[in-house]
């Protein structure tokens, strides 16, 4: 019991945000804006990095800004360039090897399913709208790939959705980190962002163990 419980506050940390870029910063000093962009890229690039906090991380990294920590403008490159790379590596590796991991990995092909309806849903445009639905994001340019979506159509889509997410995010941090209250309650803000940002898949989960026990 004690083992999980160490478990348990281990994995509160490390997906902590706030944590991360801290950890980064003494790492790596001025160089933390690679980190940032790895992270970034693996989130949104790879599919074992579906659990990295992407949208809180950058809300974290804008209030971190807004407080001289970090260089506002430095994050607006390093992350978008992440997300866009990350995105056209997902979409790649779709292309190319997609079909075979999914009948490889069950649980792999269970999120692409997922990611698929959400694509027949919204067409094309998920590419951009992917972007702020946590998981479905890591997954969505996977499917484009399999789906055979072409390129010139994903690339294009993939930069708007790229530079939006990265944009809106964090300036929603920059412009509200500032604020008396956001920076006394910083702590909890954190967490309050990490739960939204976990919210859809949740209530994503809910609705499927609905469906299932109608249907059943």
């Amino acid at each position: 019991m004690e083992s999980l419980t160490e478990l348990f506050h281990t994995l509160r940390e490390v997906l902590n945000p706030k944590f991360l870029i801290d950890y980064m910063l003494n790492l790596l000093g001025v160089y933390v804006y690679l980190g940032l962009w790895f992270v970034v890229f693996a989130e949104t690039g790879l599919a074992v990095g579906f659990f990295l906090p992407g949208d809180s991380l950058l809300v974290t990294a804008g209030i971190l800004a807004a407080a001289g920590q970090l260089d506002i403008a430095w994050l607006l490159v390093f992350p978008t360039l992440a997300a866009i790379a990350g995105d056209q590596t997902g979409y790649a590796i779709g292309r190319t090897a997609g079909a075979a991991l999914a009948d490889r990995y069950p649980k792999f092909r269970k999120q692409l399913d997922r990611a698929h309806a959400f694509y027949e849903q919204h067409g094309t445009k998920t590419i951009v709208i992917a972007r702020f639905v946590p998981i479905i994001r890591t997954f969505a340019p996977f499917v484009a790939g399999i789906g055979t979506m072409s390129y010139r159509r994903f690339a294009a889509y993939n930069v708007v959705g790229g530079v939006l997410w990265v944009t809106l995010f964090l300036f929603a941090g920059y412009f509200f980190g500032g604020l008396p209250m956001i920076r006394s309650n910083f702590t909890l803000v954190i967490f309050a962002i990490i739960f939204l940002s976990i919210l859809p898949p949740i209530i994503e989960l809910i609705r499927d163990r609905l469906k299932k026990r109608v249907q059943s």
